[in-house]
């Protein structure tokens, strides 16, 4: 069913076809059998087989339904792999892992380039603790992920990612690994739970004040935060050596904690 498949654009799928490449995706995270796997997009599955060999249980999300018969061929011999139908972005979490038991929660996927951001976004806003996230996503995206403060790639996904993982680039995979073939290499990026996490009075305000910070790239703090009480922001921003003519792409995640802090108190 494979070679006969239609490859669907609206879905950006575009297939691992080196079976050792993917037995190197599932060795980044160190899965045991007490563990539990959340996956996004698995296609015929066969990472999906790689995770159902070393989880306790594998929770995995497709949304093209004409996938399934395949996937589910592929996966008859493990009975602790459970197929949601639907589109990942709709789904409530934490209602689909709530039956679950577990030592530690991973999350694995194979994201596609078009809505990479948003579930990126879901996972860093969300309240489930996963240890740690394992994804390929294109390139350019992982370079954003990792970058630092004073690069012009560094933005709200940056932040809010680092904030609340160690992020890792673990291995650059080529275009040419993948069918249909895509323009553009794709990276594995690790994001590790951190053990002592900087203290944040609201979570949500730091992600609304990180995201408000960055909605114009090329203006200042002072315009982009304009709703926000800018004398607060601005002393915060001397205890730093910045002022409110900075930048986002200037700022330390840190920095953002101490904004979103002080503007909570």
């Amino acid at each position: 069913m494979e070679d006969k498949f239609r490859f669907k654009k609206k879905y950006g799928q575009n297939f691992l076809k080196n079976k050792a490449l993917i037995n190197r995706i599932a060795s980044v995270i160190d899965i045991t059998k007490d563990d539990f796997v959340v996956e996004v997009g698995p296609g015929f599955g066969i990472l999906t087989v790689k995770l159902a060999e070393r989880a306790k249980n594998v929770l995995t999300y497709e949304i093209d339904e004409e996938v399934l018969e395949t996937l589910k061929n592929n996966l008859a011999s493990y009975d602790n792999v459970q197929v949601i139908v639907g589109d990942f972005l709709k789904q409530k979490i934490e209602n689909d892992i709530s039956s679950y038991h577990f030592s530690h929660l991973y999350f694995v996927g194979n994201i596609p380039y078009y809505i990479t951001t948003p579930i990126l976004f879901k996972l860093a806003s969300s309240t489930i603790p996963f240890d740690e996230i394992v994804v390929m996503v294109q390139k350019e995206v992982g370079d954003r992920i990792c970058a630092k403060p004073q690069n012009k790639i560094y933005g709200s996904l940056s932040v809010l990612l680092q904030y609340q993982f160690d992020v890792k680039k673990e291995f650059i995979v080529s275009k040419k690994e993948f069918h249909p073939e895509p323009k553009v290499d794709s990276i594995i990026i690790s994001l590790k739970k951190k053990k002592i996490k900087e203290s944040i009075i609201n979570e949500q305000y730091f992600y609304k004040l990180v995201q408000d910070s960055f909605q114009y790239k090329r203006k200042t703090i002072r315009n982009n935060l304009r709703g926000y009480d800018l004398s607060i922001i601005e002393k915060v921003l001397k205890e730093h050596g910045y002022d409110l003519t900075v930048r986002a792409e200037a700022l330390s995640y840190q920095i953002f904690i101490d904004i979103a802090n002080a503007l909570c108190s």
